[in-house]
């Protein structure tokens, strides 16, 4: 498909109610307002196009960067325009999309290691993000690694922007959530560090309680493959299958 041709199916997929619902979410006025589920659809049919992405990408539209996302090559996307991408966020919806394409690249790690200290909201969101994969899928990575993490979050959330809270928050969960010797560090310092204060905005979202939620995942983890990411809240607007859509 060409930009124009997407471009004009986007428009015609977004509806007033789903602009509502982002802009409750912090997406600004650039977009059309299509749920995640006629995003993942538009993107089955074009399947994976570099090029077409890296234009979506340049519209600034919310809607054509989430469809970016989604048909991004994650092996041909060098790590230039990965940070090119990441100096673009501007909210957390399209800040979790990008992140979850990032850690399906090569460059996961060290893509989370630049962005977890980056002063910017939404660049260290995103940074946190990666570290919440990595926590999930890199069985290469020692229990060292995540420890020096753990430290991380407990000397700084209290210090950190809204949204880099939110999602150290979340690493802090899926770190717990590795094997039972992060379990006892993460719930030892989510003790230690107490309630979690993040502004969620005009929306019902609440921010989950680490201890709490790690001990229900792993409750639920018994004879099922590895769990979702943490979500970030409950109520919010789509970041793939974490949470519900408009």
């Amino acid at each position: 498909m060409q930009l124009e041709e997407v471009l004009g199916q986007l428009e015609k997929a977004g509806t007033a109610q789903n602009r509502k619902v982002y802009a409750r979410h912090g997406v600004g006025p650039n977009m059309y307002g299509v749920s995640y589920s006629a995003l993942r659809a538009l993107a089955k049919r074009i399947r994976t196009d570099q090029g077409l992405a890296q234009e979506l990408w340049g519209t600034g539209n919310h809607d054509a960067r989430v469809l970016a996302t989604l048909i991004a090559d994650p092996g041909a996307a060098p790590p230039a325009q990965i940070d090119r991408w990441a100096g673009d966020l501007d909210n957390y919806v399209i800040a979790d999309a990008f992140s979850e394409f990032v850690s399906r690249t090569p460059h996961v790690r060290a893509k989370a290691e630049k962005w977890m200290p980056d002063r910017s909201e939404w660049t260290g969101r995103a940074g946190w993000r990666l570290a919440t994969y990595l926590a999930m899928q890199d069985a290469g990575l020692d229990d060292g690694y995540f420890e020096e993490l753990l430290a991380t979050i407990e000397s700084d959330i209290r210090r950190s922007p809204n949204w880099v809270r939110d999602a150290m928050n979340g690493a802090l969960i899926a770190i717990g959530c590795r094997n039972a010797k992060l379990t006892r560090r993460a719930i030892a310092v989510a003790k230690r560090i107490g309630p979690v204060e993040v502004d969620h905005g005009e929306t019902g979202c609440k921010t989950p309680d680490a201890v709490d939620y790690i001990q229900r995942t792993l409750d639920r983890r018994q004879g099922k493959a590895a769990p979702e990411p943490p979500k970030r809240s409950a109520g919010g607007p789509p970041a793939g299958k974490r949470t519900s859509e408009p």
